[in-house]
């Protein structure tokens, strides 16, 4: 069982308060990449597991993404297969990884616009449309250049779906923005998202934490229009 948004102790905590282990089955945790694998194993006979993993479903509800064998950008590309629908990225502290992400698997093209890697300010204006008042306002690092990020990924490379990403990767502070200030925004057909976390770790940390964010952003954000 496989969980985005949450860290491995808040995992931890929120599956062990809704199961007892039965004598023979074992429950560990993997996590890295912003990512808790969540294991059950048995000695015995492995229909034991079934209710353990209903019960985790239940309790954790839209933070579980996927199985074993599943990867996040796998789901995403299924969901957006599913619908005939793309998306397209405009990123800064991430600078192409989040469009590289998105481009693994085989068959990427049927859903996967493209992506502007806008590292610049003043290419957050040029390239993403990303207007002058909210960067001379609010500041490249926030929730509105975000959502303008999106926007402009959207309608610049004509997808259904705009993911925009920007934040501190460090090691230095910017425009009084502390290091980990992330800022995630998805637009679509329906509306949109905005997401605002301070992460924690190093550069490479930081970055790897908010490609993985902003994939289970526009996840979730389609699994929701299933319910």
């Amino acid at each position: 069982m496989l969980v985005a948004g949450l860290g491995e102790s808040a995992v931890a905590e929120r599956v062990e308060s809704v199961i007892t282990l039965p004598e023979g089955i074992a429950l560990s945790y993997l996590a890295g990449g912003a990512i808790v694998r969540i294991r059950f194993t048995s000695a015995g006979d492995p229909t034991a597991l079934e209710p353990l993993v209903t019960a985790v479903d239940a309790e954790l509800g839209p933070l579980v993404w996927g199985h074993d064998g599943n990867t996040l950008d796998g789901v995403l590309h299924d969901l957006l297969a599913a619908r005939g629908q793309t998306v397209a990225v405009a990123e800064s502290l991430t600078g192409g990884l989040l469009a590289a992400r998105l481009t693994e698997r085989p068959g990427a093209s049927a859903t996967f616009r493209g992506g502007l890697v806008v590292y610049a300010t003043d290419l957050k204006a040029s390239l993403a449309d990303v207007p002058a008042d909210v960067l001379a306002g609010d500041g490249a690092v926030s929730e509105s250049a975000a959502l303008a990020l999106a926007e402009g990924a959207r309608f610049r490379l004509g997808a259904d779906w705009g993911i925009g990403v920007t934040g501190v990767a460090g090691p230095d502070s910017q425009d009084g923005k502390p290091v980990g200030t992330v800022f995630l925004a998805v637009v679509g057909p329906s509306g949109h998202q905005v997401f605002a976390r301070r992460l924690p770790g190093d550069r490479e940390r930081i970055r790897l934490w908010t490609v993985t964010s902003a994939l289970d952003l526009l996840r979730r954000t389609l699994q929701a229009q299933e319910v």
